[in-house]
């Protein structure tokens, strides 16, 4: 299966997505079915777009968030709840674990990301391909993930339309929410980037 797992709504600030929107290119998309919801410090548009996607078995949204936390931004896929303050680092990771969701370093070595912090922490995986990162800030995600013997994700971070799917996940799990979380903890995820238009 295939997924985008960085996708901001209109929930987000700087973001011009709607979620029917989302769900609507989704359906629209040759294989691509399944995206986490990751606005930032909100969890307002997940059970809007879960509600708007359930008629359609195919498509599966993730519940999460983008926290920002003291030192950067950490992604918590599988929730929809916000976790207490304060957002250190550590307190948002381990609340992740606390909940059995997961947490993901994003775009480590853009502005907003964690960097070098993540060596100290107890995270699930590393955003190692961002579509809204430079080629170089991928390249040391990578570096990262493989220092640190994490698993690699990748995220469109798409905050308009033309942003969607423009990176994305081959991911070895079952089209459900536990199945997908488990194989990234697992690292069966193999990040993408998207060669031509299919929708």
């Amino acid at each position: 299966m295939y997924a985008d797992l960085h996708i901001h709504t209109v929930y987000s600030s700087d973001s011009l997505i709607q979620p029917k929107t989302l769900v609507d290119l989704l359906l629209a998309h040759n294989y691509i079915k399944v995206a986490a919801i990751t606005d930032h410090d909100s969890i307002r548009a997940c059970k809007a777009t879960m509600t708007l996607a359930a008629p359609y078995p195919d498509i599966l949204i993730i519940p999460g968030v983008e926290i920002s936390t003291t030192h950067g931004d950490i992604l918590i896929l599988g929730t929809e709840e916000l976790p207490p303050k304060p957002w250190t680092p550590q307190d948002v990771a381990d609340y992740a674990k606390s909940i059995d969701a997961i947490s993901i370093a994003a775009h480590p070595y853009r502005i907003y990301g964690i960097g070098d912090t993540a060596k100290t922490l107890k995270i699930d995986a590393i955003e190692v391909l961002n579509g809204g990162s430079n080629t170089t800030a991928n390249q040391q995600a990578k570096q990262l993930s493989k220092e640190l013997n994490l698993p690699g994700t990748a995220g469109s971070d798409a905050h308009q339309t033309s942003d969607l799917f423009s990176v994305y996940n081959q991911i070895q799990a079952d089209q459900n929410i536990d199945s997908i979380l488990h194989a990234i903890k697992k690292g069966l995820t193999t990040p993408k980037h998207h060669q031509t238009s299919n929708w």
